[in-house]
C-alpha cells in the first residue's frame, strides 16, 4: 500500500494498525518512496530459546564420536622416540 506523507498524517493510527496486521505501508513524497511501515519481528520467548538450545545440545551429542583425548590426538605425528616422524 502506498500513501503520501500528507495523507498519512491524518491516518497514522490506522496505518500503524495495518502494519501490525502484516501489511506493508510505503510512505511517498511527490510520488517517491521515502519511508516504510512494516511489522516488527517478534523475538522468541524464553521457553522457545531453551527448547532450541536443548535441540542443539541433543544434536551435538548424537554426532559426537569417541576418539583419542586432546592430549593424544596428535601422537601420529611423532615416532616412538618423541621426535617428529
Amino acid at each position: 500500500m502506498r500513501v503520501s506523507v500528507t495523507e498519512a498524517e491524518g491516518q497514522l493510527a490506522d496505518l500503524i494498525r495495518r502494519a501490525e496486521a502484516g501489511d506493508e505501508v510505503v510512505l511517498t513524497e511527490q510520488g517517491r518512496a521515502v519511508a516504510r511501515l512494516s511489522p516488527m519481528a517478534v523475538s522468541p520467548g524464553r521457553a522457545s530459546r531453551r527448547a532450541l538450545i536443548a535441540a542443539v545440545r541433543a544434536s551435538a551429542a548424537a554426532r559426537a564420536t569417541d576418539g583419542p583425548g586432546a592430549a593424544r590426538s596428535q601422537d601420529f605425528l611423532y615416532g616412538g622416540d618423541g621426535l617428529p616422524a
